[in-house]
């Protein structure tokens, strides 16, 4: 017995239609959704410190404050800076709910940390865990950003995530507007990890949209190295410059 109603016109296939370009509307033919041009012109992060990806002058090189403060995190990995048009494809991804747009800055995100595994730049993490959002701001929000990312990467990368180990059980002023030291203040004791985390030897690498003072990365780190883990990186789209750079 057939259930199914016939049906003798060809099925619309998406992938056979001409993909435009999220940034310039153009044609492509990528499935990621940019150009070749838009994808070359982002304003790629080369130069950078080795521990945070602090933009610099030159390559290879420690940041001042790195050097004198350590973080607890290893690496971070971040493909560009926070200028046009990754900016504004960030702020329309996080404040408008332009899916897409962030979609397809994780696609190349992915490509971009798949790229360093396989030159084996850097060592793949055990476990993605989402920076978490004060419950304010996700309720005004709707979705936590770095949560969708962290799924997006790790269906990308097949690297388990984990959206529940790390707890934001205190509101917090939001950090925008803050300067670095009254941020570092701001995220005493705003975090925690749930009561059935396993961390004990794991290596494990946080994911959010983007790294400005980097309070917010150590604070989670420094929770993870004191509760055992092995290592902990950072992934985000994009790193700030230095303020007044």
């Amino acid at each position: 017995m057939h259930c199914q109603p016939g049906y003798k016109h060809e099925v619309y296939i998406w992938l056979k239609n001409n993909q435009t370009c999220l940034i310039c509307d153009e044609a492509t033919e990528s499935t990621d959704c940019v150009c070749n041009v838009c994808e070359t012109e982002l304003p790629w992060l080369l130069e950078q410190c080795e521990v945070c990806a602090l933009p610099l002058p030159t390559s290879g090189l420690i940041c001042g404050q790195c050097l004198k403060n350590p973080p607890a995190f290893k690496h971070v990995v971040a493909p560009w800076s926070f200028s046009f048009p990754v900016d504004t494809l960030i702020s329309r991804f996080k404040h408008q709910s332009r899916w897409p747009l962030g979609h397809l800055l994780a696609r190349l995100l992915g490509h971009h940390l798949q790229h360093r595994f396989d030159n084996a730049e850097l060592e793949r993490p055990d476990c993605l865990l989402p920076v978490p959002l004060a419950r304010k701001r996700l309720r005004e929000r709707g979705f936590n950003q770095a949560l969708m990312l962290s799924r997006w990467l790790s269906a990308q990368l097949a690297i388990p995530h984990d959206d529940h180990l790390l707890l934001r059980p205190h509101e917090t002023v939001a950090q925008q507007a803050l300067d670095a030291k009254t941020r570092k203040r701001n995220l005493l004791a705003a975090f925690a990890l749930a009561p059935d985390a396993q961390v004990q030897g794991r290596h494990l690498a946080l994911v959010d949209d983007v790294l400005t003072t980097g309070a917010t990365a150590h604070s989670l780190a420094r929770l993870l190295m004191d509760a055992g883990a092995r290592q902990v990186d950072v992934y985000c789209l994009a790193r700030t410059p230095k303020p007044g750079a």
